[in-house]
């Protein structure tokens, strides 16, 4: 199978435990429920009979990013790729919401705010981060750290959050703060990125639903 080069596969982690509660999970450090390892097991799988091999790998220091990545990589036979792992890529911060249901949060502060906390680009809920935040501390890492392998030909695997993949996705697509709010990426779906050598996007490819 021929060797495919500058590209970059980004996934948000298995579902956890607090996904499964409908917690607001930010920081906290939970793990992956047997939903969330299958789900991290069949991308790994997918990934596989697609003939991906990977230079290195990131991921955030929380615990269901960093178990997803490892069983990928036990997939794809590939256990002993060197892993990086930095809180750059640490999931939003959700401050006070953190640990609270999402509907007594709602039934606490009213439909419309709990909306805004979540889905704005720049409004943080109490203690917590904004989207533009999280953001603002995953690409300059990305930039530094991870576009570099990129333009010299490596292929990249990402398994951090859904919040710090937007961020990123926000700039791989030239999306608007509007647009960027509508998104949302499932746990377990990869998202691949074909690069050009000067870091420019070839070609954008998504194995979920739209």
């Amino acid at each position: 199978m021929k060797k495919m080069d500058n590209v970059l596969v980004l996934i948000r982690h298995g579902q956890s435990e607090w996904n499964k509660k409908n917690l607001f999970t930010g920081w906290t450090d939970v793990h992956l429920t047997k939903q969330g390892i299958a789900e991290a097991r069949e991308a790994g799988k997918r990934m596989k009979k697609r003939g991906y091999k990977f230079d290195v790998s990131y991921t955030s220091h929380l615990a269901r990013a960093f178990n997803t990545l490892v069983v990928i990589l036990d997939e794809l036979d590939q256990e002993g790729l060197c892993i990086i792992a930095n809180k750059a890529l640490n999931e939003r911060d959700y401050g006070d919401l953190a640990g609270l249901n999402k509907d007594d949060a709602r039934k606490k502060w009213g439909e419309e705010q709990v909306h805004i906390w979540r889905r704005s680009f720049d409004t943080p809920p109490p203690g917590g981060e904004s989207l533009k935040d999280t953001a603002e501390r995953v690409l300059p890492y990305f930039e530094s750290d991870i576009m570099p392998r990129l333009r010299r030909g490596e292929n990249v695997l990402i398994a951090a959050h859904g919040n710090s993949l937007r961020g990123l996705i926000m700039k791989l697509d030239d999306l608007t703060p509007e647009e960027v709010t509508q998104l949302n990426l499932p746990t377990g779906t990869p998202v691949i990125y074909q690069f050009n050598d000067d870091g420019t996007v070839a070609s954008k490819e998504y194995w979920g639903e739209e």
